[in-house]
C-alpha cells in the first residue's frame, strides 16, 4: 500500500509541477487553482465521476471523452482542460486528487503560504476559520491557507494536518484513547 502511495505522489508530483510552470508563465496560477477546485467539487459530488476516475476498466479514450464532456459542461477551459484532457490520455486520472492538492501546495509556496488542511465535524464560520489562520500562522511562521474539509464521522474537534505535523483533537480519537485506556483497566 506505501508503494502505491508513494507512486500517486510521485507522479501527482511531477504533473502538478509541470501544470504550475505553464500557468506561471501565462500568469494564470489563481485561475488554474480556482478551476482545479471546481474540478475537485465535481468530483466529490458525483459518484460516476469519481469511479471514472479511479476505475482501471475504462480505456483512456473513453476517459478523455468522458472528461471532455464534464469539463464542457462545467465550463471549465483552458489550461485545466487540457491538462485534465492529457491526463486522461495517459491514463494518468486516478491521481487527480493528489495532482489538484500538490498543485495547491506549490502554489501556496510559491505565495510564501504553507497550506493545512483542516477537518471538523461542521462547517466553519468565517471568524473560525479567522481565528484558526492566525494561531496556524503563529505555529508555523508563515501566511497559512486552509482547506477545510467537513467531516461528521469525527464528531466534534479539528483534525490540522499543517506539513508533516498533524494535530488531532477530534472527538473520536479521545474516546478510542478512552476506550482503549478502559480495557487495559478492565
Amino acid at each position: 500500500m506505501a508503494e502505491t502511495s508513494s507512486l500517486i505522489s510521485g507522479v501527482a508530483q511531477r504533473y502538478a509541477g509541470s501544470l504550475f510552470d505553464l500557468a506561471l508563465e501565462a500568469k494564470s496560477v489563481a485561475e488554474v487553482e480556482k478551476n482545479l477546485g471546481q474540478f475537485e467539487a465535481l468530483i466529490n459530488g458525483s459518484a460516476d465521476l469519481k469511479r471514472l476516475i479511479e476505475s482501471p476498466v475504462f480505456s483512456a479514450e473513453d476517459q478523455e471523452k468522458a472528461i471532455s464532456a464534464v469539463l464542457a459542461k462545467a465550463k471549465i477551459g483552458g489550461l485545466v482542460a487540457n491538462f485534465l484532457r492529457v491526463v486522461a490520455q495517459n491514463c494518468r486520472l486516478f491521481a487527480v486528487p493528489s495532482m489538484i492538492q500538490a498543485f495547491r501546495n506549490i502554489a501556496a509556496e510559491n505565495r510564501g503560504e504553507v497550506s493545512a488542511d483542516v477537518t471538523s465535524a461542521h462547517a466553519l464560520t468565517a471568524a473560525q476559520q479567522t481565528e484558526l489562520k492566525a494561531t496556524l500562522k503563529s505555529v508555523a511562521g508563515k501566511d497559512v491557507t486552509i482547506n477545510v474539509t467537513v467531516d461528521p464521522s469525527i464528531l466534534g474537534g479539528l483534525i490540522v494536518k499543517l506539513g508533516s505535523r498533524q494535530i488531532d483533537t477530534s472527538l473520536r480519537t479521545k474516546l478510542s484513547s478512552l476506550k482503549l485506556v478502559l480495557k487495559e483497566v478492565g
